[in-house]
């Protein structure tokens, strides 16, 4: 038995047609079990198909309905089970997923006759240090991110890289993304395009008060410690602009590979440079 959960993004419009689609395509596909989150279920008014904890479930693959942020969210939810992730883009961009809406069909069959590849991306795991405890607080597909609030004054951050101190400067903040997140936000602060396969992270300043501070490419293994100075309390670290949790005035950040990958599920029929010329400058 195949089991795959699907993940819809039950906040977009119309999303029901589209989990409907996917519903029917596995409706007489005896060897396959479906399975929705309850709530998610419940909402579209499908509880036939909901399973509580589902992440805790055994599953063979994720299957998300809607953008790339849909995407990067359940990959996060089965980070402890290593499935596979794949997704069907109802989104803007979709610069992760391999299923447009005119493929749904033609893909799904694709995935129970086992014509796919899965692409093994780094995760990041994010830890606080405050008050001399340790404690994890999540893990990301594309970046983790240390910035103030919206009114706050600039922070300062003491950067070390494994145990050499790079820097002490004052920033609005610090992106430190993978490659697969090196299209997000790294890029819209000036940080480099990396392809995915490269392995490597980023670390990108946000708005930084000098000259001296520019982006930097890096080993994935390396371990990035920063030292927050504030001097007020509005300071925060988010995983892939989804989670977030605020942190307090001379703690520290640490951020290094996660034990585990993501793994998305690609076709043969796309390639990363083809889909970058499409999606970030809208070329065919």
């Amino acid at each position: 038995m195949f089991t795959i959960a699907v993940f819809p993004n039950v906040t977009k419009a119309n999303i029901r047609a589209i989990l409907e689609r996917v519903l029917a395509f596995f409706a007489d596909k005896k060897d396959v079990c479906v399975l929705l989150p309850s709530k998610e279920a419940a909402l579209l008014g499908r509880e036939e198909f909901g399973a509580r904890n589902i992440s805790q479930r055994s599953i063979d693959m994720a299957l998300s309905i809607g953008g790339d942020g849909t995407l990067l969210n359940v990959c996060r939810r089965v980070y402890d089970q290593c499935v596979p992730v794949c997704g069907i883009n109802f989104g803007t961009v979709g610069f992760l997923i391999d299923i447009e809406l005119d493929e749904i069909e033609t893909k799904l069959q694709k995935i129970l006759d086992k014509e796919y590849r899965i692409e093994e991306r780094l995760m990041l795991s994010g830890y606080v240090v405050h008050r001399g405890r340790k404690s994890y607080k999540g893990s990301a597909v594309n970046d983790i991110v240390v910035t103030k609030g919206g009114m706050a004054r600039m922070l300062r951050f003491g950067l070390s890289i494994n145990d050499t101190c790079i820097a002490n400067y004052k920033a609005d903040g610090l992106i430190v993304s993978t490659a697969t997140g090196s299209t997000a936000y790294s890029l819209s602060a000036g940080g480099p395009i990396v392809n995915p396969l490269v392995k490597a992270l980023v670390l990108t300043p946000i708005c930084p008060h000098t000259f001296d501070i520019r982006s930097m490419v890096i080993s994935e293994d390396d371990t990035i410690r920063m030292r927050i100075e504030a001097g007020h309390p509005d300071i925060f670290i988010t995983f892939d602009g989804q989670k977030s949790h605020q942190i307090a005035d001379e703690d520290e950040v640490i951020v290094q590979k996660a034990k585990n990958p993501a793994r998305i599920v690609k076709f043969g029929d796309k390639d990363y440079y083809r889909t970058m010329k499409e999606k970030l400058w809208g070329h065919p």
